[in-house]
């Protein structure tokens, strides 16, 4: 089974942190007036630290919208992706934080980029953590609903392979079903969403899927 993707993220420690500089200490911390300083004195918006996080997916782990928002105007790049292959879009979703998602999207950011060791996507990540308004508002933004990832699982089978059956899996697979996710891909040992959530006892899921004409 694949690691929970919140683990798999690398966010900034205590320790680098506190030993960050420049823009990458201004973002972390939310400082406006530092953040526009340099900027304007010529610091690279798009500097690495590192675990190759630049500065706007720093403000992105510390859910600092206002720097975020200044670093995009200064031509930061919304969509490049950290060491781990995480990009600001799937750190938001992974973090079940739909403000900042929802900025960075208004910002122009992509929904759908492949991203993780997994070759996954935001929706997937999300999809598999329960993250069901994460999931909705990644749909909305035409987020690809059938991305097949390298363990061969879309974002409807990992909300029920990696979910808990409860209320917010089950509003992530409502959210994925509603929007037309093919309820018909199969894992790589060929069971379907429905096979997989029967197998779980996920009763709310399986009446779902069953009214979707799944099989």
């Amino acid at each position: 089974m694949a690691p929970t993707l919140s683990n798999a993220q690398v966010p900034p420690s205590a320790a680098e942190a506190q030993a960050y500089a420049g823009l990458h200490q201004a973002a972390w911390r939310g400082d406006a007036a530092k953040v526009k300083a340099l900027i304007a004195a010529g610091a690279d918006v798009d500097a690495r630290d590192a675990q190759g996080r630049t500065p706007l997916q720093v403000a992105t782990y510390a859910r600092q919208r206002d720097t975020i928002t200044l670093l995009a105007k200064a031509g930061a790049k919304l969509d490049v992706l950290e060491n781990d292959r995480y990009d600001a879009v799937t750190i938001a979703a992974v973090a079940d934080d739909p403000q900042t998602l929802s900025l960075l999207l208004s910002l122009g950011a992509k929904a759908g980029q492949t991203t993780s060791r997994y070759d996954g996507t935001a929706l997937i990540a999300a999809a598999h953590l329960g993250h069901d308004e994460v999931v909705r508002i990644l749909i909305r933004a035409g987020a690809p609903l059938d991305h097949v990832n390298n363990l061969h699982w879309t974002a409807l089978i990992e909300s029920i392979v990696l979910g808990d059956g409860g209320p917010r899996h089950q509003r992530t697979l409502v959210a994925l079903v509603d929007a037309g996710a093919n309820t018909q891909l199969a894992d790589r040992q060929g069971n379907t969403p429905l096979q997989l959530a029967k197998a779980r006892g996920y009763e709310a899921m399986v009446e779902k899927l069953k009214s979707a004409g799944a099989r």
